[in-house]
């Protein structure tokens, strides 16, 4: 995994450039069917492994 903050940038913007904006309360995902959250939680949740991925690399040194 790179610790490059910039490669780690591109690779979250990536990961969550098609996903809907929520609003500011969430109001733009009210009508979104099941599979479509689906989709945004696994999104998220990648996003979420890079960055952890990326905070252990840094530990390790």
């Amino acid at each position: 995994m790179s610790t490059d903050p910039d490669q780690i940038r591109a690779r979250i913007a990536e990961l969550l450039a098609d996903l809907p904006d929520p609003g500011p309360d969430g109001a733009n995902l009210d009508g979104l069917a099941d599979a479509d959250i689906e989709v945004i939680a696994a999104r998220l949740e990648e996003a979420h492994d890079v960055l952890v991925q990326a905070l252990e690399s840094v530990e390790k040194g």
